[in-house]
C-alpha cells in the first residue's frame, strides 16, 4: 500500500474532527498539530507574509493597568466555521474573524481585579469547544461555557454559565490557589478538566489536583478520578505511611488527549508535593507523573504507566500525549507517544497501555539527603532514543576553545552531578534536561501520513539545591532552590545544539533527522572569529506540520523573577531572532526563515479557509503587545 493510500483510508476511517480543521487546541484531540490541506509548500513558502495582525485586548488593560504582569501570550486559537476562538494572558476570550483578524466579541471575566493565579500568574494556552458553546477554564477556577456567536454565558450551563470547581474537592484551598491555565478537553459529551495546583508549596498538606468529568450541557459533575488515591483505591499501597493523607498537586495542569472512537482520555499528570523533596511522601507515588488512561463517560481507569517513580526532578508530563496509528512490525498498532522533560518518548499501545518497544527498570542513583528514599530503578525506554542530552560530565562541555573548557569545568564542579536521575542534594546538582527539559508543554507534532514525530527541545541546564526553611514557615524537612546555570561569560555551559528539532519514525522507533532551531549564540565576542554552523537557542520551540513542510518558532530570551507582591512568577521575554522557520519535514532543510513582529508566546496553528491557507502565531506578552500574527500567500483581491 503507498503511502497516499494509506492517507486516504486514515482520512475515511479518522473519527470526526481528526485531520481536519484546528478544531481543538493539538488540531484535533490527538494532538497531531497537523494540517491536512495545504496551500503552502516547497515552491511557494518564500511567498508566505502577514495576512493580518490581531492585537490582544490584554494590551489596552496592560497600558490602564500597569500594576499589572501579564506573561507571555500563549493562547493558541480554535477554529469552528470562520472564527478563531483564543484565550488571553489575562483570562479572556476573544472571537476573531479568521479572514480579517478583526475582533468579533470578548469576554472578559475581569479576574485581575480579584487577583492572580498562583505559580504563573496572568498566562493562558487555551479554550475548548462543543458544538455552538466555547468553554473556558480560568486561574481562579470557574469552568465557564460561551456562546459562539455572542461571547455571552450559556444560562443552562452550571449557574449562570460557569461551574465553580473549588465546589467537591478534597481540601480546602484559596480561590487563586487552584484554577487552570491550559485548555480543558471535550470527549463525546463529556468534558474533562484537569487544574494547576502548585507542587512547590511551603507545607506537607495541598490539595490533590484531581480531573473531573463534567456534563457538556448542564454543567453537572459526572465523576472524579483521584490523581493521589484515598483508601480502598487502586495505587494507594505507593504511598507509603499513609502520606496519601495530606500528599497535594499530582494534577494534569498541561492539555491532554482522547480517542474519540475508544471514548477514552488520556491524562499526563505532574509531581506531587514538592518538586525536590519526597522525604514526606515515600513510595512510588501513584498516579503522579505517568500517562492515565480513563474511559471518558465514568472516569474509570482502564490503564497507566507511571514514567518516573518517587519524582524528586520535577519531571512533571508537560504536554499532552499524541495518539497515532502506524505499522511496527508489520502490524497496524493504534499507538501513544508520550514526550517528556527527561527527552525520552514513552510510546505504548493506547488500547492497553503496553510498550509497544520494552522499556526496562534500571539501576540509578540515589539519594543520600535526610529522611529521602529514591525508587531504586527508572524506566528507560530502549526505542526511539532520547532526542536531547542526559545528565553531564566534563566531556559534554562547551569546548570551542581549551579556556572555554576549562572554565565550564569549573563552574561545573562546584556542584553534584552525574547521569539521568541524580538526585538533588544540599550542595546543589546540575540537572541535564532541567526543569523546562528536553520536551516541554510545547510538546510535539505528528504527520499521520507517514508517522514521524517531530519533536522541539532544549538544552537548559538547572541547578536544584535542597535548603531547610524557616521552621516557622514550613512543615517540610526541605525546600529547594532552583537556577539555571549558564557557562562562561553567559555563553551556555554544555556543547550545542542548545536548541533542535527531532524528527522521530514511529514505525520503527528510530531518529531520522535532527537540526538546530535557531542560528544561536555565535556573534557572542568570545564566538564571533570562528566559523560556526547554526547552533541553536535554548528557547522553547514550538510546532506545525502540514502535507507538506515543518513549520517551527521560538520564544525569545525569557527573563523575569518571583514577584515580590503577587504569588506568582512574571516571566517576561528579550525579542531574540523573531522568525517563522520553514523546513523540509523529510530531510530537515532550513528552506526559509520569514520575520515576525515578536517572538512567539505560544503554539502555532493553521486552517484553510476557500482556497487560502493560513499560519497563526501568538507572540509577545512579558512587557511585549500581545498578538496574533496570520500569515499567508497573498492572492489579488486578497485581505
Amino acid at each position: 500500500m503507498s503511502k497516499c493510500q494509506r492517507f486516504v483510508l486514515l482520512l475515511l476511517f479518522a473519527p470526526a474532527g481528526v485531520y481536519g480543521q484546528w478544531n481543538s487546541y493539538g488540531a484535533d484531540s490527538r494532538n497531531t498539530k497537523y494540517a491536512a490541506t495545504s496551500g503552502i509548500d516547497k515552491d511557494n513558502a518564500t511567498e508566505l507574509a502577514i495576512a493580518w495582525r490581531w492585537s490582544s485586548p490584554d494590551n489596552s488593560i496592560a497600558r490602564d493597568r500597569p500594576e499589572l504582569f501579564i506573561g507571555l501570550f500563549k493562547g493558541t486559537p480554535i477554529l469552528r466555521g470562520d472564527a478563531l476562538y483564543v484565550a488571553t494572558g489575562l483570562h479572556q476570550v476573544a472571537s476573531v474573524d479568521a479572514r480579517t483578524g478583526a475582533t468579533r466579541w470578548v469576554h472578559d471575566p475581569e479576574i485581575y481585579d480579584r487577583g492572580t493565579p498562583q505559580r504563573l500568574g496572568f498566562i493562558h494556552r487555551g479554550v475548548a469547544a462543543w458544538r455552538d458553546r466555547v468553554l473556558h477554564v480560568t486561574g481562579e477556577g470557574y469552568l465557564t461555557a460561551l456562546s459562539m456567536e455572542t461571547g455571552v454565558p450559556v444560562d443552562e450551563f452550571g449557574e449562570e454559565g460557569s461551574v465553580d470547581l473549588l465546589e467537591g474537592i478534597r481540601r480546602p484551598v484559596d480561590r487563586f490557589e487552584f484554577g487552570a491555565n491550559s485548555p480543558a478537553i471535550v470527549v463525546g459529551d463529556v468534558i474533562v478538566v484537569g487544574s494547576f495546583v502548585q507542587d512547590g508549596w511551603l507545607d506537607k498538606e495541598g490539595p490533590p489536583g484531581d480531573v473531573r468529568g463534567y456534563d457538556v450541557r448542564s454543567g453537572e459533575l459526572l465523576w472524579t478520578f483521584r490523581t493521589i488515591p484515598e483508601a480502598g483505591d487502586a495505587g494507594v499501597e505507593t504511598w507509603l505511611d499513609d502520606s496519601w493523607r495530606y500528599s497535594g498537586s499530582t494534577n494534569v495542569w498541561t492539555y491532554m488527549a482522547a480517542d474519540d472512537e475508544l471514548g477514552t482520555v488520556y491524562l499526563p499528570t505532574s509531581t506531587p508535593t514538592n518538586d525536590h523533596y519526597g522525604g514526606h511522601r515515600p513510595g512510588d507515588n501513584l498516579f503522579a507523573e505517568s500517562i492515565v488512561c480513563l474511559d471518558a463517560e465514568t472516569g474509570e481507569r482502564v490503564w497507566h504507566f507511571q514514567t518516573t517513580h518517587h519524582g524528586v526532578w520535577d519531571y512533571d508530563l508537560p504536554a499532552g500525549p499524541i495518539l497515532a496509528d502506524v505499522t511496527v512490525d508489520g502490524e497496524p498498532r493504534k499507538i501513544l507517544a508520550q514526550v517528556s522533560k527527561q527527552a525520552f518518548v514513552y510510546v505504548l499501545d493506547r488500547v492497553t497501555g503496553e510498550p509497544i518497544w520494552p522499556i526496562e527498570e534500571r539501576p540509578v542513583p540515589q539519594s543520600k539527603v535526610k529522611g529521602e528514599k529514591t525508587a531504586a530503578t527508572q524506566p528507560f525506554p530502549t526505542k526511539p532514543p532520547p532526542f536531547d542530552r542526559q545528565g553531564v560530565s566534563v566531556d559534554d562541555l562547551i569546548d570551542f576553545s581549551p579556556e572555554l573548557r576549562e572554565e565550564a569545568t569549573a563552574i561545573l564542579n562546584e556542584y553534584d552531578f552525574g547521569g539521568l536521575y541524580t538526585p538533588p542534594t544540599e550542595r546543589g546538582t546540575v540537572l541535564v534536561p532541567g526543569v523546562v527539559g528536553g520536551a516541554s508543554w510545547a510538546g510535539g507534532a505528528l504527520d499521520p501520513e507517514t508517522g514521524w514525530l517531530y519533536v522541539p527541545s532544549v538544552t537548559t541546564p538547572i541547578v536544584v539545591q535542597l535548603v531547610a526553611p524557616d521552621p516557622m514557615s514550613s512543615d517540610m524537612r526541605f525546600m529547594s532552590q532552583r537556577q539555571f546555570l549558564s557557562g562562561p561569560d553567559g555563553l551556555p555551559l554544555l556543547r550545542p545544539p542548545y536548541g533542535r528539532i527531532t524528527a522521530i519514525d514511529l514505525n520503527t522507533g528510530e531518529h531520522t533527522w535532527m537540526v538546530p532551531l535557531g542560528s544561536g549564540p555565535r556573534d557572542h565576542p568570545r564566538l564571533a572569529d570562528l566559523e560556526l554552523p547554526r547552533l541553536g537557542w535554548p528557547s522553547r520551540g514550538f510546532v506545525l506540520v502540514t502535507d507538506t513542510l515543518l513549520f517551527a518558532a521560538q520564544e525569545g530570551e525569557l527573563t523575569g523573577n518571583y514577584s515580590s507582591t503577587t504569588n506568582a512568577f512574571e516571566f517576561g521575554g528579550k525579542t531574540r531572532e523573531p522568525v517563522l522557520s520553514v523546513f523540509d519535514k523529510t530531510t530537515g532543510e532550513l528552506l526559509e526563515e520569514i520575520p515576525l513582529p515578536a517572538n512567539a508566546g505560544g503554539s502555532l496553528m493553521s486552517y484553510t479557509l476557500g482556497s487560502q491557507q493560513f499560519i497563526v502565531v501568538p507572540v509577545g506578552g512579558g512587557g511585549v503587545p500581545a498578538e496574533l500574527v496570520a500569515l499567508s500567500i497573498q492572492k489579488e483581491g486578497s485581505h
